[in-house]
């Protein structure tokens, strides 16, 4: 059985569990993983663990999720270490961080232990997981045949589906924590983008950038958010079933959806939910279409920024050394015209409010990815595979990330071959906590067992 973040912190603030050895099996288990973590922060877990027992121990814990241990995407500073973004290039061009991001700061409020800093694909800029540098985590769900983890928050999954910690910190501009969530059977939020600052996260496409959390809760994906966006978990209150209205783009799971068991699963788990009393429909969203269209056609507005982010470092006479599969997706983001990129735009604002009018109150149900986790070997053998599944991959969480939803992940089940299987739920830009009454009041249990 699988144990949450808010179940250990439960068990911490009743005695049962010492916050000091808990840190020190996570470590353990850290330094035992292999490509998973980047830097391990073995003194400061050890000094803020040490701190939660004092806590406990006077009794003055300072959230429901003090001592709990918490992992981060090597994208975010932490005071004393250098923030590598995947990629050993970058990685020579800077000088250890002189202050913790604002988010990590307020989760120590929180009393969350840092354990370390994990893994992901180089810039943030893949769906897939692969790192040439700093090696690629494998997927722990098959042990035959080894299938990539999903990114670009690679780290952050395997650490979260390995036990390591019972939830990590990961970023999503495309699709990086609903990719990894889908592939690993867990739960991932994606917040609308006006709800966390980036300070002191390194970009990719500053436009689509957020944080967000991999977890095996819904619980634990919220309260750990509030955590890195005020420094304590929130109270909310939950909804009547029958007060929520899903609405399931029958079109989606028409045209892009290979493996019959991500379909099935996620009609399994919409009839259960309205077995539970929620009002279910299915039917078309013009918008949506409109979203997959326009990206196919045009590009992907991240890739733009992506590349004005990070065109001095693919043009370095040292661009050899990147993953080439990052460099060619830089590249070809550095043909969209100006034209094209400022139509985008303004699409994106037109489109955004037209999901609002379409859904009508209704949230948004697709599949997270249309195919279950693809094996490494062919990935790494053909550019042009590579290529063609990472777009595939990408395909409906640029949906969400485009029209700016918040976004749960959530896993539906198994196929044929035991991979995991997932949807997606979605609310207008804005409306973060709605979605989160509505999956607390849907899915108040751990989903990972």
């Amino acid at each position: 059985m699988v144990t949450s973040a808010l179940a250990l912190g439960q068990a911490i603030a009743e005695g049962l569990i010492d916050p000091r050895e808990l840190t020190q099996t996570a470590l353990s288990a850290a330094n035992g993983a292999d490509n998973v973590f980047i830097t391990l922060l073995k003194e400061r877990a050890e000094a803020e663990a040490h701190a939660a027992a004092l806590r406990q121990k006077a009794g003055c814990l300072v959230s429901p999720l003090d001592g709990v241990p918490f992992a981060w995407k090597d994208l975010v500073d932490i005071k004393g270490t250098v923030t590598t973004a995947g990629s050993g290039l970058l990685a020579r061009h800077r000088t250890p961080a002189m202050a913790d991001a604002p988010l990590v700061n307020r989760s120590a409020m929180a009393g969350l232990v840092s354990i370390g800093k994990v893994n992901l694909t180089e810039l943030a800029f893949s769906a897939l997981g692969l790192n040439p540098t700093y090696g690629t985590p494998i997927n722990p769900a098959d042990a035959r045949t080894p299938r990539v983890s999903g990114g670009s928050s690679s780290g952050s999954a395997v650490a979260v589906a390995k036990g390591i910690v019972p939830a990590a910190m990961g970023s999503d501009t495309g699709g990086s924590l609903r990719v990894p969530a889908a592939f690993n059977g867990l739960v991932s939020y994606r917040p609308s983008c006006a709800r966390h600052d980036g300070v002191g996260i390194t970009p990719l496409g500053k436009s689509f950038d957020v944080p967000g959390v991999l977890a095996t809760s819904v619980a634990d994906c919220f309260a750990i958010d509030d955590c890195m966006r005020v420094g304590q978990v929130q109270t909310r209150q939950t909804l009547q079933p029958s007060s929520i209205r899903l609405l399931v783009d029958e079109a989606v799971l028409d045209e892009y959806v290979t493996d019959p068991a991500v379909r099935r699963n996620l009609l399994t788990s919409v009839e259960q939910l309205a077995e539970q009393g929620v009002a279910v429909s299915y039917g078309r969203v013009p918008a949506v279409g409109q979203v997959i269209d326009l990206i196919a056609k045009y590009g992907w507005l991240g890739g733009a920024e992506g590349w004005v982010e990070y065109r001095w470092l693919v043009e370095a006479d040292t661009a050899g050394e990147m993953d080439q599969r990052v460099k060619q997706r830089l590249l070809a983001a550095s043909q969209m015209s100006g034209e094209k990129v400022i139509s985008l735009y303004r699409q994106r604002v037109a489109l955004i409010q037209a999901v609002e009018q379409e859904l009508e109150g209704a949230l948004l149900v697709l599949p997270t990815v249309g195919h279950v986790a693809p094996p490494i070997a062919p990935l790494e053998a053909d550019p042009a595979y590579f290529a063609d599944i990472n777009l595939k991959t990408l395909r409906l969480t640029m949906v969400g990330s485009f029209l700016d939803m918040p976004t749960l992940a959530l896993p539906t089940g198994l196929n044929s071959e035991r991979q995991f299987t997932s949807l997606q739920i979605s609310a207008p830009q804005g409306d973060d906590e709605r979605l989160a009454a509505s999956a607390l009041t849907l899915f108040s249990e751990p989903m990972v067992e």
